[in-house]
Order: structure tokens, then sequence, then C-alpha cells
């Protein structure tokens, strides 16, 4: 059955890719505010993801289908509508539709050495596709938004240094301002080293995914995997890339020893760059704090978003968090971290 608030989504479908779709379940694990994703299925019993996006670009689905053309293993290819376009124009948002390749996140387990090893293999693959004009043309820098995060970073602890009792972001705002102080220092260290040596990110370019965390990554029988989502992907070095196998970005899914060991065996010769690593790091460590600790301010979002978020924050500045892994990660550069 279709529920009411997704039958528009179907119709839309209908008319752009000429599937006729009986059932949409929506999913709502995802950490994208722009977007929403349906499992969907039709009389014959196919399934597909259906996405509406309101974010980014799609040069995702640019990445994706020439990456899928080029037999990458692992990348689910995206339907085309009927006049060969990867996506439709609904309402200002892009309508996608890529087959549904499995119900089964590696964040959500269980991942064996099989999995792991494939997960490198992957990553290998893509970054050893060579980088067309047109993937030129569109796809960013990765980490070339650093100065925005920065500048985002100093606005908001600026905001929590003296928390307003009349912020009607309420008690969240008092909690999270105590949360930033304790992590002061090491959120001091990562603006410093991002902004002193942002000279560290050039290096070979290669397409990346740029987010290719656990939650990505799609788990099938005999160690067969998909890497989907790729809204984040950018034109960098491979640690940018790497850094989610070596040791990890999510503080609830460190990433073990032996994991990391067989991801990097699955891809092969890797000669990383402990700078560009540690920046790429340390990008996605302000990244990350100061976007979730803004959702959990955010009075518009539901209560528990709310929550959620907060939890998120609490878990970066944490002993296995990514500000903590940055900041040794800088640190162990050199004396000046």
């Amino acid at each position: 059955m279709i529920e009411d608030a997704s039958r528009q989504v179907a119709t839309w479908v209908q008319a752009d890719f000429g599937i006729e779709l009986t059932t949409m379940d929506e999913v709502t694990h995802g950490a994208d505010q722009h977007a929403r994703l349906w499992r969907a299925g039709t009389a014959d019993g196919s399934r597909y993801a259906v996405k509406v996006s309101g974010g980014g670009t799609p040069a995702g689905l640019v990445v994706a289908a020439h990456l899928a053309e080029q037999k990458v293993p692992g990348i689910p290819a995206p339907l085309r509508t009927h006049d060969g376009r990867l996506c439709g124009d609904r309402e200002g948002r892009r309508l996608s539709v890529v087959p549904w390749v499995s119900h089964r996140r590696a964040l959500d387990g269980p991942m064996t050495g099989a999995h792991w090893r494939a997960y490198g293999e992957l990553l290998a693959a893509v970054h050893a596709v060579p980088v067309t004009d047109e993937l030129a043309r569109r796809l960013p820098a990765g980490g070339a938004t650093y100065p925005t995060i920065v500048a985002a970073t100093r606005a908001m602890a600026e905001r929590l240094r003296d928390p307003d009792p009349a912020d009607p972001a309420g008690p969240l705002l008092t909690e999270l301002a105590a949360v930033w102080a304790a992590a002061a220092q090491r959120v001091s260290t990562l603006v410093e080293g991002v902004e002193r040596r942002s000279g560290a990110r050039p290096g070979p370019v290669v397409v990346c995914h740029g987010d290719p965390h656990l939650g990505n990554l799609l788990l099938g029988p005999g160690g067969q995997v998909w890497l989907i989502d790729w809204d984040d992907a950018v034109l960098a070095p491979p640690e940018c890339d790497l850094m989610f196998v070596i040791g990890g970005v999510l503080a609830f899914a460190p990433i073990t020893a032996e994991q990391q060991a067989a991801a990097l065996a699955g891809y092969g010769r890797a000669d990383v760059d402990r700078a560009r690593l540690a920046w790429f790091l340390a990008v996605r460590a302000l990244d990350d704090l100061t976007d979730w600790t803004r959702q959990a301010l955010d009075t518009e979002a539901s209560a528990a978003d709310r929550i959620r978020a907060a939890e998120i924050v609490r878990g970066l500045v944490s002993p296995v968090g990514l500000v903590t892994l940055a900041d040794a990660a800088l640190r162990g550069l050199d004396p000046r971290g």
C-alpha cells in the first residue's frame, strides 16, 4: 500500500521513469535534512530506492552513473528518465530512482572480514577511475569549503561561550555550552590546524565518495558490498575517503585494528600522507561538531531530532569521538599540533 503522503512521489516516478509503484515505505535513518528516501516496490517484485533531494547538486548521480558504466563493483546505477536524464525535476527538487540492492547497512552489521576487504577493494576501484573532463567540471574540491566551516565553528563557539538564558533553544543550549567549554582546547587546536595546514590538502586528486562511512555501505551475501549516496562526491586526495577506514569517523562505530587491516588489504598499496589525513579529519570534525550542534539548537526541529543531535555532539567529543581523534592526529604531526 502507498500512504497519501507518498502517493504524489509515486505519481512522479511513473510520469518521469515509467515505473508503476505499488508499495512505498519511507526510510528514516538517514542524516540528510534535505532529502526523503523510500523503499519502493512494483507488482512484479522489483524494488527501488526512490529519493527526493532538496540540497546539493545532481553531481552525485553523475558520478554514480559514470562509475557504474566503468564497471566499478558495488555501485548501483541510477535509472534514467524517459528523456535520458538522471533525475526528474519536481517542485525544485531532484527525484531519483536507483535499484534497491540491500536493506542491510554495514552500520547495523554483522560485517565480516570479507565485507571489510570488499569495502577496501571498492574504494580502490573508485579511486582508480580516471577523472574525466565532465567530472572535473562538476565535482568540487574536497575540503574547499573549510573557510566557511571554520567561520561557522567560531560563530557557534561565540554563541555558546556566554549563553543567553532567554535563548529559545532552552536547556540544550546550556548543556551544549558546557560540552563545548570542556572541548574548547581541542576545538581550538582543530581550527588552528585546519587554517595553518590548508597547504597539506594538495595531492594526487581522485574521485572520492566524500562520506563513505558505514551508514552508506550496504551488505550482501558472500562479502558483497554496495556504496550508496554519492551526494558528497568530490575530487580530492585518497585520504579524504581513507580517513573513514584508518581509525574510523563515527564515535559509536569505531574501527578495530583487525577491521582496518582487512580493508587496507583489499585497498592495496596506500601511501597515506599523515598530514593530509589529519587535515581532512580536522575539517570533518569541525563540520560535524558545528552542524550537529546547530541541529540540536534548532527550535523548528522536533524534540526527538534535537535530542538525537545533542547525543551525536557528545559522541564527537568523547574519548573515541572524531574531535578527539582529529586533535590527536594533528598533535602527532609536530609539537605545535
